[in-house]
């Protein structure tokens, strides 16, 4: 059956494959049930301002889709009259633009772009049915998007609130090489034992982008209100003045004023400078130095952990699979170990990697080996204890 507008409907927030945990407690934390979670996304239920509230503050999400129909098909022609039957006038103007994404795996169906146009002409051909005109499509996704799934019988048809994916923040002009995606690090961070009234340090920081989103983190800054545009500002149901409300109240209540030290360096002076561009773009403030990672100390700092936080120091070097080369890298990683049991004493430290032979060159034993996706390959993100003897104790937080 299909849905009308401005009704409560399923919510599906897609991820990158291992998130969903972390994508889970996001969204218990703003306050939602989950329905289901699978392999690369979590479900609610909830309206179209809830999407535009999940747009607004989901840091590990990819796309917010509000399902419009789910039916039962099983050829092209079904699946035209299925989606012919949602109310797309509703939706869609028919003046503008409208995209087709998909994830097809269907017997009937082996080229995915036919079953994205048979899709295509059951929205348009139903707005002009009603207007007389029809939309432009096309692959652009810069403005109303919809989202078709169909997998083997079961086929549900979404509008794309997000268009464009979530970790295109909009702060990263200036990407130094393979940059972490801004919804991966964000993932990382939510998984580390840190918490904002501790250290964050970073060294090979690269754009960036780790210490970017634990200070968007730290501070309360919702990661969307950077973005100027989303799907669904090009949806006839959404009253702008709802976003507009609900983006500035949420940048009001932005924690300011509290100190965070996050400090990120790299021994490339360029880079630094490209890091600093993006986090003066993100609107936040971090301490960014140019250092061989060998000469990084902790910051001065009185320490105020509890028993569920320390302060973090975490690594992302180059995996000698895309970029770097695996021999000269070996001395790298047993340097990172070497810096993490003789400088960081009473710290948590991670190294995120995607070569797991090199991770052994380390030296240290791994508490917790958490996965994670970067594109197409496996990583993992290592987590170290470092303290000698007994474990530190910190004070509780006053």
């Amino acid at each position: 059956m299909a849905e009308s507008p401005l009704t409560t409907s399923t919510i599906l927030c897609t991820c990158a494959r291992d998130i969903p945990p972390v994508l889970r407690a996001e969204l218990e934390a703003l306050g939602y049930v989950v329905k289901a979670e699978y392999a690369s996304g979590v479900e609610i239920e909830g309206t179209l301002d809830d999407c535009l509230r999940l747009n607004l503050w989901l840091r590990t999400a990819h796309r917010v889709l509000f399902r419009l129909g789910s039916w039962k098909a099983t050829t092209s022609d079904e699946m035209y009259e299925a989606v012919n039957t949602v109310p797309w006038d509703q939706w869609i103007p028919a003046k503008g633009y409208v995209c087709i994404i998909s994830s097809v795996d269907t017997p009937s169906i082996d080229n995915v772009m036919f079953a994205n146009m048979r899709c295509k002409d059951a929205v348009v051909d139903r707005i002009r049915t009603v207007r007389g005109i029809r939309p432009d499509s096309g692959p652009d996704t810069s403005r109303s998007v919809v989202f078709l799934y169909w997998h083997a019988d079961t086929l549900m048809v979404y509008a794309d609130t997000s268009g464009a994916p979530l970790s295109d923040r909009g702060y990263r002009v200036n990407p130094a090489k393979a940059p972490m995606r801004e919804s991966l690090a964000a993932a990382v961070v939510l998984s580390t034992k840190w918490a904002p009234h501790l250290p964050f340090i970073n060294p090979m920081c690269g754009s960036g982008t780790l210490g970017i989103e634990a200070a968007l983190i730290g501070r309360k800054i919702p990661p969307g209100s950077m973005r100027e545009n989303f799907g669904f500002m090009h949806l006839l149901p959404i009253d702008p003045r709802v976003w507009q409300t609900m983006r500035r109240e949420a940048i009001e209540q932005a924690d300011t004023k509290s100190k965070l030290e996050i400090h990120c360096s790299d021994n490339d002076d360029r880079v630094i400078r490209q890091a600093r561009d993006n986090a003066k773009r993100a609107g936040v403030a971090l301490s960014f130095s140019i250092c061989d990672f060998k000469e990084v100390l902790p910051p001065d700092f009185a320490v105020q952990a509890d028993t569920d936080h320390t302060p973090v120091v975490i690594m992302n070097p180059e995996f000698g699979i895309r970029i770097g080369d695996e021999r000269t890298l070996r001395t790298t990683y047993r340097e990172i170990g070497d810096l993490y049991k003789q400088k960081f004493r009473g710290y948590t430290g991670y190294v995120f990697t995607g070569n797991f032979a090199l991770a052994k060159e380390i030296g240290l034993r791994s508490k917790r080996r958490l996965p994670f996706w970067s594109a197409d390959l496996e990583c993992r993100l290592l987590e170290f204890e470092l303290y000698e003897g007994s474990r530190i104790q910190y004070p509780e937080r006053s």
